[in-house]
């Protein structure tokens, strides 16, 4: 029984490990600043994977950012290909050179950017419908600037530590 529950330990704290931190990129180029990438028009395509790989939805997306100076308002609108259309909008506050914070109608509490070199990572708790009700759901969400026009977004999204789902977008500046 011991060697049972020490082997599941073993598998479950390798699999929350994330060794890949934002500072890992400090001094790479292209640089990233999200604000100056997500300013203006945006279009974005992705797939949504559930927690075996499995592609179960597909989009596409229109951004539109403005910069004030201090923070970017994001309007998404995400066409789904069940029919499905999600708007969000984000106000980014730009806190450093490094350091944001964010806020949409459907993220609990803080959004925390993390801005160094080519990436972008974003940490935050979104309310997902789900059968009529909606569940949190945590967003580990990095962005991978390629060149002038595009970036790729990755996202795991877990529940109570546990992978659920995983997307994969692709974005490019008009």
């Amino acid at each position: 029984m011991k060697k049972v529950l020490s082997l599941f330990l073993t598998i479950f704290l390798i699999g929350c490990a994330n060794n890949m931190k934002p500072t890992d990129f400090k001094g790479q180029k292209p640089r990233l600043i999200i604000e100056d990438y997500l300013s203006g028009n945006v279009k974005a395509w992705g797939v949504l994977q559930n927690r075996s790989g499995k592609v179960i939805r597909q989009f596409s997306a229109d951004l539109n950012g403005s910069w004030d100076g201090q923070q970017l308002i994001l309007d998404e609108k995400f066409n789904w290909s069940d029919g499905e259309v999600q708007k969000r909008q984000w106000t980014i506050k730009k806190i450093d050179d490094h350091n944001y914070e964010g806020t949409a109608g459907d993220v609990v509490g803080i959004a925390k950017g993390f801005s160094y070199g080519p990436a972008f990572k974003f940490e935050y708790v979104l309310l997902v419908p789900v059968k009529k009700r909606e569940i949190k759901i945590t967003f580990d969400d990095w962005i991978f600037k390629q060149d002038e026009k595009v970036a790729i977004n990755r996202a795991t999204m877990t529940k109570f530590g546990f992978k659920v789902a995983e997307l994969t977008v692709m974005f490019v500046k008009k």
